[in-house]
């Protein structure tokens, strides 16, 4: 068994891809955000010159349900956590579209009559790199909506600050303050993160479903159900560790670019980094690192199996 191949079937079956993609990032952001929520805040407030501002990914969380979550019958409803959930949803929904079904397209033409193997680096690295460079030229302007409604809040610990009443609302006032450019703040950072993330996330994925579907070759348990789904949660989520332990530096960066109020703040991912290193060191840098890894297996467990699952249901055939 080679790299995860698709067939599509004739016609316009391509279409398939992109609706599996879509349903992968819908399952993302219900699993995840509540975990980026955190990320997001800890990356604002962590980094700044008044020092750290929360403890750790835990204190964040805790702070985040005692100041703006909601009791309704004696449940507590986490609205905080799932603050800016509603262009992350649009945005994660269109992008994971076009980042499974571009990927999915590009390795078939980049393998053409190649024997299938196993999982070439040579195709799967450029596939998923064209990829993310495409989604992120999407994804820029939808988290830079999404950062800025998450650092929103009511808590004491850090500055009050409350500009946007939806995420309509902070994109038309982005616009109106920063013109067109202002909404795709924070775009180079966002280019770094996504084709290099992507990359990581899709090689670690193909060889270790590649690997354990080897293993598997002659057992009882190749063709079952809930073996593939395990096969799904165990690779998607090891890629998403791997994926956000490469890229959470420019992740932080991006954060730091896309919310900042400053007209003139600086834009170079790389000297803001080095800008947070000399105020934070290398913590500073990885910032919101335990709810990154926390929320990266689930999140990306979701996505895989959602994915999966979506193309079986769609008729897409995967050796």
């Amino acid at each position: 068994m080679g790299e995860s191949k698709t067939t599509t079937g004739e016609g316009f079956g391509f279409y398939k891809e992109y609706v599996a993609g879509m349903m992968a990032g819908l399952a993302t952001v219900a699993v995840g955000h509540p975990f980026d929520t955190v990320k997001v805040k800890l990356q604002k407030h962590n980094t700044d010159v008044q020092g750290l501002r929360y403890k750790n990914g835990l204190h964040c969380a805790s702070r985040i349900l005692q100041t703006e979550g909601v009791y309704f019958h004696c449940t507590l409803f986490v609205k905080g956590l799932y603050r800016g959930a509603t262009s992350s949803f649009m945005g994660m929904a269109f992008e994971s579209s076009l980042m499974f079904g571009i990927y999915s397209q590009a390795k078939l033409f980049l393998r053409g009559t190649l024997p299938d193997d196993g999982p070439r680096p040579e195709i799967i690295v450029p596939s998923a790199m064209f990829g993310g460079a495409i989604i992120s030229f999407v994804l820029c302007p939808t988290e830079l909506v999404k950062c800025r409604m998450q650092i929103q809040g009511t808590d004491s610990l850090v500055p009050n600050f409350r500009r946007y009443n939806s995420p309509l609302d902070c994109a038309v006032q982005t616009v109106k303050n920063d013109g067109v450019t202002g909404i795709f703040r924070g775009g180079s950072a966002t280019l770094l993160r996504e084709c290099t993330g992507n990359a990581v996330f899709f090689t670690v994925y193909e060889y270790l479903r590649y690997h354990i579907h080897s293993r598997l070759e002659d057992s009882k348990l190749k063709d079952g159900y809930l073996v593939d789904m395990g096969i799904g949660v165990l690779t998607g989520g090891l890629g998403g560790i791997a994926c956000w332990s490469a890229v959470l530096p420019f992740d932080v960066a991006k954060t730091i670019i896309q919310t900042s109020s400053e007209k003139a703040t600086e834009r170079n991912p790389f000297k803001v980094l080095s800008s947070i290193h000399k105020r934070a060191g290398l913590k500073g840098c990885y910032a919101g690192l335990g709810p990154t890894i926390v929320r990266a297996f689930p999140a990306n467990a979701a996505a895989i199996v959602a994915w999966e699952f979506s193309m079986k249901m769609l008729g897409i055939k995967r050796d």
